[in-house]
């Protein structure tokens, strides 16, 4: 039986007015340490590490119901540096490629 994931679909852009020789994506590191303190404390399971797909950056969570995954990958989009426009994919382990499944917008971080 396959196993839901819930994919975080985040836009690969650069964080603004950062000093010229810095990483241009830091809030990747701000979500997987976020996520990584959720694992600790949840049944939510980071699935796979997170990678570039396209123009957005994935993230995988699984182990937990739909729901509170889902409330999960909102609380990731709202983190401060994340950019607006991340949005989640239901799939499961199962799906032959990224982005296969029901697609749910995410808020937006507050301005």
């Amino acid at each position: 039986m396959p196993t839901m994931v819930v994919e975080i679909h985040v836009p690969l852009l650069p964080t603004p007015d950062l000093p010229e020789d810095a990483y241009p994506f830091p809030w990747i590191e701000e979500v997987e340490d976020f996520l990584c303190n959720l694992e600790d404390r949840s049944d939510v399971e980071v699935f796979d590490d997170g990678e570039q797909h396209e123009d957005a950056y994935v993230f995988f969570l699984t182990g937990a119901g739909e729901q509170e995954l889902l409330a999960a990958a909102s609380r990731v989009a709202t983190l401060p540096g994340v950019p607006a426009g991340a949005f989640a994919v239901v799939s499961d382990d199962e799906a032959e490629e990224f982005g296969l499944g029901r697609r749910i917008a995410l808020a937006s971080p507050a301005a």
